[in-house]
C-alpha cells in the first residue's frame, strides 16, 4: 500500500476509465507522451475516494478524479493533480465520461477548434463512442445538422435514437463515401475525426469550402501508423483547415466546460452510455474490445 507524502493523498480507486490514448503509450516509438516502460502501471484515469490526506484541500471520504491513477486499485497523488467531483450532480462514472476527459475532449475540439455555426453540417466518426457521442449532442445543442459514422447498424441506430444524430452511416459499408455524400448533400462544414482510416477518407471527399477538420483521435490507425491518408489537393482547392489537438494542452478550459456541461446534463440534453466490466482483471479484455470497436459509450471498469 503506498503512503502519501506531504501535499499528497491516498486514493482507493472506485472506477477506472479506459481510453485509446493508453495504446499510444504502448509503443517504443512514443507519441505526445513518453512510452510506458515495462513494469510501469498502465495509463488510465480513475474516480476514487480519499482514504488518507496530507493536503489541506482534501479530507478522507472526498471523491476525486485522478488523471494519472492508472490500472491499479490504490494510488497516491499530489493535490494539484486531482479534481473534486460532485456525486450529487451526476453519478461518479459520468465524471469519467460526459463530465470527464472524454466530454472535455469533445467540448474543446468541437467548440474551440471546429467552431460550428448553427445550420452547418457536422460529421463525427466513432459517433457512438465516449467522445463522439458527446460531440454529436453538443453540435445539436448548437443548432447544427449532425451526421455520424459508426461501425455497424446497431451503433448507427444508437447514434440516431439515443444521441440525436440526424443520420448515421456504417463505416463497414463498401459504399461508405457515397453513403456519407448522400447524407451530407451540402457538404461537410466540420469533420470531427476520432477514427481515421476509411472514415477520414470518406469525410475528406465531401468537405465543403472553408471546412474544418478536427483531429481528436485515430483509433483505426494506432496499430498501423503508416496508413496513407488523402492527398492535399482538396486541402488547397476547398480552403480547408486541419487541426490536431491534445486535450491536456487545453486544461485551462475545464471550468468553462464544467459550467456548460453540468447545465446541459441537469437539463437532460446530454446522455451517456456506459460499457462496464467488473474487477481490475477485466481491464485488458475490455481495453482490447474497445480498440476493436466492440464498445458503445465510455468503457469503464468497476473496482
Amino acid at each position: 500500500m503506498p503512503t502519501p507524502a506531504d501535499g499528497e493523498v491516498l486514493l482507493r480507486h472506485d472506477w477506472l476509465g479506459l481510453a485509446p490514448a493508453a495504446r499510444l503509450r504502448m509503443s517504443e516509438a512514443g507519441s505526445y507522451s513518453a512510452p510506458t516502460a515495462l513494469g510501469e502501471v498502465v495509463y488510465g484515469q480513475a474516480i476514487g475516494t480519499v482514504l488518507e490526506s496530507r493536503h489541506p484541500d482534501f479530507a478522507p471520504g472526498d471523491m476525486v478524479m485522478s488523471m494519472r491513477a492508472g490500472w491499479q486499485c490504490f494510488s497516491t497523488a499530489a493535490g494539484d493533480q486531482l479534481n473534486r467531483i460532485d456525486p450529487a450532480l451526476a453519478p461518479p462514472p459520468v465524471w469519467l465520461g460526459a463530465l470527464g476527459t472524454s466530454g472535455l475532449a469533445a467540448y474543446i475540439g468541437l467548440l474551440d477548434l471546429g467552431q460550428p455555426i448553427a445550420g452547418e453540417t457536422v460529421v463525427v466518426s466513432a459517433a457512438a463512442g465516449a467522445v463522439g457521442s458527446v460531440v454529436g449532442q453538443i453540435a445539436r445543442i448548437k443548432g447544427c445538422r449532425v451526421v455520424g459514422i459508426a461501425g455497424g447498424t446497431d451503433k448507427c441506430r444508437v447514434a440516431v435514437e439515443e444521441f440525436g444524430y440526424d443520420a448515421c452511416v456504417d463505416h463497414r459499408s463498401p459504399t461508405l463515401a457515397d453513403d456519407l455524400a448522400r447524407a451530407c448533400p451540402q457538404g461537410i462544414d466540420v469533420s470531427f475525426e476520432n477514427a481515421g482510416g476509411v472514415s477520414r477518407d470518406a469525410a475528406w471527399a465531401s468537405m465543403a469550402q472553408g471546412g474544418r477538420v478536427v483531429v481528436c483521435g485515430l483509433i483505426a490507425e494506432y496499430n498501423d501508423p503508416q496508413i496513407a491518408g488523402p492527398g492535399w489537393y482538396t486541402l488547397l482547392t476547398r480552403r480547408l483547415t486541419v487541426r490536431g489537438y491534445i486535450t491536456s494542452d487545453h486544461i485551462h478550459r475545464r471550468d468553462a466546460f464544467i459550467a456548460d456541461m453540468s447545465g446541459w446534463w441537469r437539463q437532460g440534453r446530454i446522455r451517456m452510455r456506459q460499457d462496464v466490466s467488473v474487477g481490475l482483471e477485466s481491464a485488458p479484455a475490455a481495453f482490447i474490445g474497445m480498440l476493436q470497436g466492440h464498445n458503445q459509450g465510455k468503457v469503464l471498469v468497476k473496482l
